[in-house]
């Protein structure tokens, strides 16, 4: 079993993450304007790192670091299995998830943050800092989004993060057509497959090209109805997205097996997947 989260905890936690968030998300439009200062490096997967990045985890690390859990973050040190393996709870982030949207300019970037408990997600913050909107759940409390402007200083307490919240979903009736989120990065010839499988059902259906985890937020939201990913994401990329959109109705599920995710594997590689959103349960995904 994993760790019971109290009271508490949730009042002490919520507060730690959302402050987190959107002070990694002051830190990253700090750097965002500054194109000839974003010093691009590239990891082993070829993916890129920045600067914005690298202020972001260091924000978020020197926050989180007051709750005495272990991080595992994108850009920390390489955490060996066996050193995770027996983390019971802890927090997964991702300080800036869409680096290429971000090194691109179109402003589809946001700030990742779990708590993560038995394995399995069980408080979830998404911040798009450049859209000022947050998007944040509890596990069995529903999942919300509200406004808040990026904040080196944010101070937000537990009661201050709910005031003004709008609950998940906006739109409780699917779109008209159904709208298909796709990446704008990384999609691949399985990704086109299933989308035209999904068009023998719904042959009206519409595409929406999207960057991050901001494509789980518009899910939650009703926004968009229905999200295949069949290139590679890490843990990380997905974790507060699936329980937020979760809250709010929907589902992830992994690919082939329609399974549900786990969390700290061995590979903190993610399986494909596919997701849908809370107002289309009796649309075959």
């Amino acid at each position: 079993m994993g760790a019971i989260i109290t009271t508490q905890q949730r009042e002490f936690f919520l507060p730690m993450a959302v402050n987190a968030a959107v002070r990694a998300g002051a830190a990253i439009l700090d750097v965002y304007p500054d194109k000839a200062n974003y010093q691009v490096d590239y990891k082993a997967d070829q993916s890129p790192i920045t600067l914005a990045d690298r202020r972001a985890h260091d924000v978020i690390k020197s926050h989180l670091s007051q709750t005495r859990m272990p991080i595992l973050s994108e850009e920390g040190r390489e955490m060996q299995y066996f050193e995770r393996k027996g983390w019971d709870l802890f927090w997964m982030v991702d300080p800036l998830d869409g680096t290429r949207e971000f090194i691109k300019g179109n402003n589809e970037f946001t700030v990742n943050i779990a708590l993560i408990s038995d394995n399995r997600p069980v408080m979830g913050i998404i911040y798009v800092p450049y859209f000022h909107k947050l998007y944040f759940t509890e596990k069995g409390f529903g999942s919300y989004v509200r406004e808040i402007a990026p904040d080196a200083e944010c101070m937000l307490d537990y009661k201050e993060i709910y005031e003004g919240a709008r609950e998940l979903p906006l739109c409780k009736e699917p779109n008209s057509p159904l709208r298909v989120a796709i990446s704008r990065s990384h999609n691949n010839e399985a990704t086109f497959e299933r989308i035209e499988r999904f068009r023998e059902l719904y042959p009206d259906a519409e595409l929406v090209e999207q960057g991050s985890s901001y494509k789980f937020c518009l899910l939650a939201e009703g926004t968009i109805d229905y999200y295949p990913r069949t290139s590679n994401t890490y843990e990380w990329d997905t974790a507060a997205g699936e329980i937020i959109l979760s809250e709010a109705g929907g589902v992830t599920k992994a690919l082939p097996d329609m399974e549900k995710f786990a969390y700290n594997k061995e590979s903190l590689l993610n399986p494909h997947f596919v997701c849908r959103g809370p107002a289309i349960k009796d649309v075959a995904i």
